[in-house]
């Protein structure tokens, strides 16, 4: 484990979007504001911007720093602040992670070059250089479907043998495989569910956290579901809260997550603008199923 200042990450972390102005064309830092303020009110843990639901591949180098910038002021210390780092090039990557810690975030959540999949030498040495730029603490973001990098399982608990890199997002849908890095090699990294019809299981399985996309658009339903299973450690209970939750994380899954992520938001009153190109919005067939699901969450 690393050395440096520990972030102390844990709980119910939002996987957040980009806010966007209503013609796409400029990010939108009052949206920002309005959805901290939503997030820090139902009790969220931490918040992670600028990753996959975050858009970050359609950001320009300013919007990226302008939302990074947005969302840490507007956090204000009150919940963790995790900024996704995303490039196809070791400087590029270390241009984010220096302004994610000039910005004040809590620490970084990093995904590996994402066009030429690189060896597993290549992703440490890479690593090794992202934390050799900050003091920041590292998740890293385990997420093969979009980076075409599938690591064993020893493989991403020897991650947490580089000073700094302390966390995984697993975002590769192996239940299997993350129950053993919670129960086998816990000690060498700590990791977090990425995959949201996973919650449930992860959770209950003792996991320290979770990076969820839901607990952005329920947030109350996502922290009840975190107390009654991690606090108070009622199964029972547990179940019958994700059920609900379930439809919700599938129907994201079925689909375009970031544009169903904005739809739900739009659905329940908190619009955050369109998805950008070449995202599309929600057909309305399937913009009336999520509006079903979200009146049986109470949220629409």
């Amino acid at each position: 484990m690393s050395t440096r200042k520990n972030a102390n990450l844990h709980g119910l972390m939002a996987a957040v979007p980009t806010p966007f102005t209503a013609d796409g064309s400029a990010v939108d830092e009052a949206a920002v504001g309005t959805q901290v303020e939503r997030w820090v009110a139902a009790g969220l843990h931490g918040i992670v911007p600028t990753g996959t639901t975050g858009e970050f591949t359609n950001l320009t180098t300013d919007e990226y720093r302008q939302i990074v910038k947005a969302y840490v002021d507007a956090a204000a210390g009150r919940l963790k602040v995790i900024i996704g780092v995303g490039s196809v090039s070791t400087p590029g990557a270390l241009e984010q992670a220096k302004f994610a810690e000039e910005a004040g975030a809590d620490a970084i959540m990093v995904v590996p070059p994402f066009y030429d999949p690189l060896s597993f030498d290549e992703l440490k040495a890479f690593l090794a250089d992202v934390a050799a730029a900050v003091d920041l603490q590292i998740v890293y973001y385990n997420v093969p479907g979009a980076t075409g990098l599938r690591l064993e399982t020893s493989q991403l608990a020897e991650l947490g043998s580089i000073d700094g890199v302390d966390y995984l997002k697993d975002t590769s849908g192996d239940m299997v495989g993350q129950v053993e890095l919670l129960t086998v090699h816990a000690d060498k990294i700590t990791a977090f569910n990425g995959w949201d019809t996973l919650t449930f299981c992860s959770m209950a399985s003792g996991a320290k956290g979770a990076v969820w996309g839901v607990a952005s658009i329920v947030p109350e339903k996502a922290v009840e579901l975190w107390n009654t299973i991690a606090v108070a450690k009622d199964l029972d209970k547990a179940r019958e809260l994700w059920g609900p939750l379930w439809k919700l994380c599938d129907f994201l899954e079925a689909g375009n997550y970031v544009a169903g992520i904005k739809a739900a938001l739009e659905i329940i009153g908190q619009p955050v603008g369109q998805p950008r190109k070449p995202i599309l919005p929600v057909d309305d067939a399937r913009r009336a199923e999520l509006t079903e699901i979200l009146k049986e969450l109470g949220a629409a």
